[in-house]
Order: structure tokens, then sequence, then C-alpha cells
């Protein structure tokens, strides 16, 4: 595969919110890898994972890449590359980022919350809640169940790959209200029968968010944050307000195609992450997303019966032994077990980690989707290898 073609499958293996098309081709730029010499966590047992991140930076081209690990009661945060394109900006430790699809796991987390309060049916048609809205081609919300949404079974088409992201520059500072996002979806034919296969989709979530709000009787932000963010003690985690286009310090700057076509690199930090709704528009931390995994594993946001509900998965055919359960994807380790996670990809960050049943805990992130900067597929498996390395060293 070279720089200047990408293939849908993955485009579906990035689990992007921008997977629709917006990894591509690119001019290669070269950012500078000056990990600090006082970064905390450069001994011994974090050498092979710094490697790894002067990897992404010298190898695959990423501007920056950074990792927060806690293991073994010790806690690691590294860095490597430049906060900014062409420059020799100290990147910096823990910087925030734009989490992306990690968003689906909060916001599949209130839904499970919902279900425990009685309030919601996971075996329900999404119909029972939201009446006569899913309907199209092939799609009827009185067969499409709120577990089939949650899980990725549902067969809706994906409203990302409707909206114009293969020419980011156009939607970069455009306003989505979750309807037009909707519509965008319901105007394509279903992709297959509920629950007769898996496929990602963002739609899913879309409608998720929908619900919370039809039965809360409130914004999804704002149940997402009482309920989740503020239970968890996430500090640096936050739902952008309509129209707030920025990210908070510190952070290093992100980075996108402007379109697949002409392959220009722009500046993606200053962004309206609207279309990413309840499926993606968060803003968070490595570390914030790292201990939010650890505490979801932990049972302290899910009832027990919830949690095991959350952790019944299928086969995600997008990389070998993946598997999806309700908002979160278990995914093997080359030094044995499984991580449980999400990842997010959207125009100038990409995030992967999560954590294990024994402690580990990960927050790993890069500041620009893979295929920006060159090989897509080459620069995807080497960020998963990265993140491998930091749960296994």
């Amino acid at each position: 595969m070279t720089p200047k073609t990408m293939t849908s499958k993955l485009r579906t293996c990035l689990l992007a919110i921008a997977a629709a098309g917006l990894v591509g081709s690119a001019t290669t730029a070269a950012a500078v890898a000056h990990p600090p010499e006082d970064a905390p966590g450069r001994g011994g047992k974090d050498r092979a994972l710094q490697k790894s991140l002067d990897a992404l930076v010298s190898e695959d081209k990423f501007p920056a890449a950074f990792a927060w690990v806690r293991k073994d009661g010790r806690t690691s945060s590294l860095v490597s590359g430049s906060a900014r394109l062409g420059e020799q900006a100290k990147v910096p430790h823990d910087g925030y980022v734009r989490a992306g699809s990690n968003t689906k796991t909060f916001t599949a987390v209130v839904v499970l919350q919902l279900v425990g309060e009685g309030k919601v049916g996971l075996d329900e048609p999404i119909e029972t809640y939201l009446p006569e809205l899913v309907r199209g081609d092939g799609i009827d919300g009185r067969k499409i169940t709120v577990r089939q949404l949650l899980q990725h079974t549902s067969g809706l088409p994906n409203y990302t790959e409707h909206i114009g992201l293969e020419n980011f520059a156009r939607i970069q500072h455009t306003f989505f209200h979750p309807h037009d996002l909707l519509a965008a979806a319901l105007a394509h034919p279903a992709e297959f029968a509920p629950g007769a296969k898996w496929k990602y989709s963002n739609t899913n979530y879309l409608l998720a968010g929908m619900l919370i709000e039809k039965v809360t009787e409130r914004p999804v932000q704002e149940q997402i944050t009482e309920r989740v963010i503020r239970k968890a003690g996430l500090r640096h985690t936050s739902w952008p307000q309509p129209g707030d286009q920025t990210l908070p310090k510190p952070h290093a700057r992100g980075y996108a195609l402007s379109s697949l076509e002409n392959g220009k690199v722009i500046d993606a930090t200053r962004m309206d992450p609207s279309w990413g709704g309840a499926a993606g528009q968060m803003i968070s931390t490595p570390s914030d997303l790292a201990k939010f995994a650890r505490l979801l594993l932990d049972g302290k946001l899910l009832a027990p019966e919830q949690l095991a509900e959350m952790r019944k998965t299928v086969d995600a055919p997008l990389m070998p032994g993946w598997r999806y359960g309700l908002g979160v994807l278990s995914i093997p380790l080359s030094c044995g077990g499984v991580y449980w996670g999400h990842g997010g990809d959207i125009d100038g960050y990409e995030t992967r980690g999560g954590a294990t049943d024994d402690g580990r805990s990960v927050g790993l992130a890069v500041t620009a989707l893979p295929g920006t900067f060159g090989d897509a597929e080459k620069s995807a498996k080497a960020v998963m290898s990265a993140t491998d390395t930091a749960f296994c060293n």
C-alpha cells in the first residue's frame, strides 16, 4: 500500500470517527525526535516503550507521540517528537487530545446505568424510546435493539461516510446538529439485517446519545459529565460546549490532510468536533483515558450485572483476536491475555489504550491519523505495537 492509497478495510480497522476516508496521502514532513531528559519514567523499565515512541516519530513520521502507563504500582509518562510540526517544541507530558471514539465507552456507560435503573431495556427496540425516528431503506427501529446499537450489530449505515469528511478543510469549522447527521445516515440503505453481523457505525452511538436525552430529558453531555466524568474524578476530560473549537492547554498540535485528493497537511488542532457527538466529541488526556478504563473494569462506574453485559463480546474482524462488547473492545496482548479499551481517531489525533484485569492501564496518543505522513497501514500497526509494548514491556 502506498501513502496515496488506503483500503476500506484499513479505514474500518482504525476505528475512526473519521474513518470514512480521512486517512490517506500526505507530503512527508519530518518532525524532530527529542524526548526530554527530565521526562518522568525514563528508567530501564521504560526503555522499550520510549524506543517505540521514538520510532513512531522517526520512522512513521507522526509529529509527536506520548504515553501514560501504570503497572506494578508504578506510573510513567513518556514523550517523543515535537509539539509543532517543523519545530523543536517540547511535547507536554500527558497533554490534552481529542478523544474521538473513546467517547463511545462513556456513552455506553450511561446507557448501561439507565439499564440498571430500569429506565432502558437492553433488548428493547430503539423504537420504544425514539418512536418513528429510525426509518429508511431496510431500516426499521422496531427491529433494532439497544444492545445492537451499542455492539455495532444494527446494520445502520455510518453517517461519517456521508458528510464530506474526505474534504476535511471544508467541514473543519462547520457545526453539525445530531438530527442532520442522522438524516445523512438514513438517506442510505441498511448495510445488513439487524443482528446478522458486526460492522462499525458511528450512527449507532449517535442514536445512543439521543436515547440518553429522551430518557433523562437532559443533554447527553450533561449526563456523561455528571454520571461518568465527575463520578470517576477525571479532571482533564470534558465535552466541548457548542461552538467551542479549542483544545485546552497544554497540548501538542494535531495535523490532518486537507483532503484526500490534494494530500496537503494542515493544522487540525482548532476544529468544530460537533460531527463526533455521542460517538466521538470528547476531549481528554492519556492518563484520564487510562484511569477511566481502570475504574470501569474495577466496577466503580457500573453495577456487576451491567458490567458483565458490557463484557459480552462478538467477533470484531478488524484485527486478529479483536472482539467488541458494548462500547468496549477486547484486544489480545503479545504477552498473553487481553486489554479492554476502545481507542479513538479524529482529525489531528489518534488515541489507544485501556486496562487489564490484573491492574495495568495505558493511554497512548499520536498527533495525526495514520497515513497523514506516510504508509497508513504500517503506521496504524506501529501505533498498536507501541500500545502492546506499553502493556507488555
